[in-house]
């Protein structure tokens, strides 16, 4: 992100208002915009020309074209690191990578292979996105890496075939009943999984804390920036890191529960009339149609659940950041996407 190129001036958080659900819901609309995986490497570096020429004070003011400069940086690279996001991992192609895994486990009638393999491919998919995206002031080992890989799918796989084995037994209810609740299984099991993904993979943050740094205003920015001085790091919060992993748990679960329960219950109504029923071979792109359709608007909605940057009193903290600011000061951190 803007954050990580150089200049002491610090470019405006974004062009909505981020105290508002629906300024962030904009601005992760911009975040998750697939037109960004277009841009190329020169289109990128003239993008963080133009950031940096107004962090360095080159630029006075914020213009349609720095904007757009803005956009395409911090929807490619890291906030934490300032290297580019591997592409399938952004968030901008996170709707394009989840189509056709999500399609897949969503496919009415799997049997217990094809569970497996969509529930391993998912979680895969999962692990390699949460620690793409993952704040990287503090590191994951290989060897937490694989665990924690391991057990999501472990979760996912268990969740998934219980719940197939279970749902057939329960003869009280409908044939009707049981169909759907047969097509939600995914939904659970996605849902469950990814929760438990990313606590495991972001488990070391927690254990460690990550950087804490004061909540500055815009005049406060502006005279450090005079001053040449950096906004340094408070030091290493647990509870922090327990709030960010948290929120970011909750967003995945906000983010899957639209996807995975609304298209499987209107394909079920779809299937039912004529027009499919006599052409059973459009099943699979009606299925993809509906998933897309779904995934463009959950993402926004859910991303912009909890703010990116987040702000909290430090007395919410340990004592040891408490002591260098005082109870009531804001501090802030970076919760990862």
């Amino acid at each position: 992100m803007s954050a990580s190129l150089p200049g002491k001036r610090d470019l405006p958080a974004s062009q909505y208002n981020l105290d508002t659900y629906w300024g962030r819901v904009r601005q992760s609309a911009d975040l998750a915009d697939p037109r960004t995986l277009f841009v190329s490497s020169a289109g990128l570096e003239s993008a963080k020309n133009h950031v940096s020429s107004y962090k360095q004070g080159h630029v006075l003011s914020m213009t349609p074209e720095l904007w757009r400069a803005k956009k395409i940086v911090d929807s490619t690279l890291h906030p934490d690191t300032g290297q580019p996001v591997f592409l399938p991992f952004r968030m901008s192609c996170f709707v394009i990578s989840n189509l056709v895994v999500t399609a897949g486990m969503l496919t009415p009638g799997l049997k217990t292979t094809g569970t497996l393999l969509w529930q391993i491919t998912n979680q895969s998919l999962n692990v390699a996105i949460n620690s793409a995206n993952a704040n990287k002031s503090t590191s994951l080992s290989t060897s937490t890496l694989i665990q924690s890989y391991f057990l999501a799918v472990s979760a996912s796989c268990s969740v998934a075939l219980g719940l197939n084995s279970l749902v057939p037994r329960l003869k009280r209810l409908s044939p009707g009943t049981r169909t759907i609740l047969t097509r939600l299984v995914p939904f659970a099991a996605v849902a469950t999984a990814g929760a438990i993904n990313v606590f495991l993979m972001r488990g070391e943050e927690i254990r460690k804390g990550i950087d804490v740094f004061p909540s500055l205003s815009e005049a406060q920015k502006s005279d450090m920036t005079k001053e040449g001085k950096d906004n340094e790091s408070l030091g290493k919060s647990r509870k922090a890191a327990t709030i960010a992993v948290a929120e970011t748990a909750l967003s995945r679960v906000l983010n899957a529960t639209p996807i995975m329960v609304l298209p499987p219950l209107i394909l079920v109504r779809l299937q039912r009339t004529e027009w499919l029923r006599r052409r059973p071979r459009m099943v699979l792109p009606v299925n993809l149609g509906l998933i897309l359709t779904t995934s463009v608007f959950a993402l926004p909605l859910a991303l912009a659940a909890f703010p990116t940057r987040q702000q909290i009193k430090a007395g919410s903290l340990e004592r040891e950041i408490v002591e260098k600011v005082g109870e009531d000061r804001l501090v802030e951190f970076n919760r990862g996407i």
